[in-house]
C-alpha cells in the first residue's frame, strides 16, 4: 500500500485506529504551527483540539468529521491536548485524552458520545488517580476494560516514581545505569468506563529470561505510546522506545502482564517522535503511525500513515512485504 499521508488537509499525529461500525475510525492528535522553540519537554506540541477521521477501506477516501472536542470545552484543562484514544462499550463511545491541568500536571480525561465520530462531551474533571500521557484503551472479550498510559520527559512519568508528583523531576529526565526502566501504567476501568475500578498498577515488561528491562537498554525499554491488542488469544503490548525511536512489542497471557519483549515492528521515521496503533480490519491487520515527511521534517508537524502487518506461525509481527 502507499506510503503517502492519509490526511493532507491538516497535520495529524499519534493515530489511534479502531474498527467501529464497519469502518476504520482514526483518533489522532492535531498538530498546529507554533512559534514555540523545539525542546525536550515537548512544549512545541501545542495541540488544542481533536478531529475524528473515518475510512470505508484502508485505501480511502478519508472523511474528516470535524472538531470532536476542543480545549475550551474542558473545564480542568490549561493546555496541550496530546495523544488520545477511543473505545466503545454499552452502546457508547469514549474518548480518552491527556492534558495539563491548571497546575501544569498531565492528567487523563474522558469524553462521551453516542456515535464514533463525536462530538464528545467531556466529564468535568479528570479521571481520579490518573496522571501522565498517552492513554490507550482496551476492551477485552469478556467485557473488562483497561486503560494503559505513561510517557517520560514531557510526559512526566518520571515525576511519579514515589507515587506523588515531584516537580523537580520534570523535563528530560529518566533513570539511568544498572536499574530497572520506568514502567507504563494500567488501570482497570469501571463498567461505565469513566473511572478506575481499583488502584493503578505498573505493567511489567521483561526479557526472554524473565528479567526486567533495564533503564540503559534504550533499544527495548518503555518510553511512551502504549498500545494493546489481542491476536490468537495472546495479548500484545506495543510501545515507543522514545530516544531510539523504535516501535517494539511484548506479549503476555493476561491484559495485566507480565509481558515478554519480542522485537521491533517499526524502525525510526522522519521526525523526532514515533507513535502508533494496531487494528484488524476486513481480515487484515494494519499499523497506523506518523512521520514528518509532509512538513519536510518539522518534528512537531506530523502526518498519519498506515502499513499492513503480518504474523508468522509463532505470532511474531513484521511489516507486510518486508524480508
Amino acid at each position: 500500500m502507499s506510503d503517502k499521508p492519509l490526511i493532507t488537509s491538516m497535520y495529524t499525529a499519534d493515530p489511534s485506529a479502531h474498527a467501529f461500525e464497519g469502518k476504520i475510525y482514526v483518533y489522532p492528535s492535531h498538530d498546529r504551527e507554533t512559534d514555540i522553540q523545539f525542546n525536550d519537554n515537548g512544549d512545541q506540541y501545542d495541540m488544542a483540539d481533536y478531529h475524528v477521521f473515518s475510512m470505508d477501506s484502508i485505501t480511502g477516501p478519508v472523511t474528516d468529521h470535524g472538531v470532536a472536542l476542543k480545549m475550551e470545552d474542558i473545564p480542568w484543562v490549561s493546555k496541550q491536548l496530546w495523544a488520545p484514544d477511543a473505545a466503545t462499550k454499552n452502546g457508547k463511545y469514549y474518548l480518552y485524552f491527556p492534558a495539563r491541568d491548571k497546575e501544569g500536571i498531565f492528567r487523563i480525561g474522558v469524553a462521551v458520545s453516542d456515535v464514533p465520530h463525536g462530538p464528545f462531551k467531556p466529564e468535568p474533571t479528570p479521571i481520579a488517580g490518573s496522571f501522565t500521557i498517552d492513554p490507550a484503551s482496551f476492551v477485552d472479550d469478556d467485557g473488562e476494560a483497561y486503560l494503559y498510559f505513561g510517557g517520560l520527559w514531557g510526559g512526566q512519568l518520571q515525576c511519579w516514581e514515589t507515587g506523588t508528583f515531584d516537580a523537580s523531576k520534570s523535563g528530560p529526565q529518566e533513570p539511568s545505569g544498572d536499574v530497572p526502566a520506568l514502567l507504563p501504567r494500567v488501570g482497570r476501568l469501571t463498567d461505565d468506563m469513566l473511572n478506575f475500578a481499583d488502584d493503578v498498577k505498573e505493567l511489567s515488561i521483561v526479557d526472554a529470561e524473565g528479567k526486567p528491562i533495564m533503564a540503559d537498554d534504550h533499544d527495548r525499554r518503555f518510553f511512551e505510546a502504549a498500545w494493546m491488542h489481542k491476536y490468537n488469544g495472546k495479548y500484545y503490548f506495543s510501545y515507543s522506545t522514545g530516544d531510539t525511536h523504535y516501535i517494539v512489542y511484548a506479549t503476555g497471557d493476561s491484559p495485566l502482564g507480565p509481558f515478554t519483549y519480542q522485537g521491533r515492528i517499526l524502525e525510526p521515521v522522519v521526525g523526532w517522535t514515533t507513535h502508533h496503533s494496531i487494528v484488524e480490519f476486513q481480515d487484515k491487520w494494519y499499523l497506523f503511525y506518523h512521520d514528518s515527511s509532509l512538513s519536510g521534517g518539522v518534528s512537531h508537524l506530523r502526518s498519519v500513515k498506515a502499513r499492513e502487518i503480518v504474523y508468522d506461525a509463532e505470532g511474531k509481527i513484521s511489516l507486510a512485504g518486508s524480508s
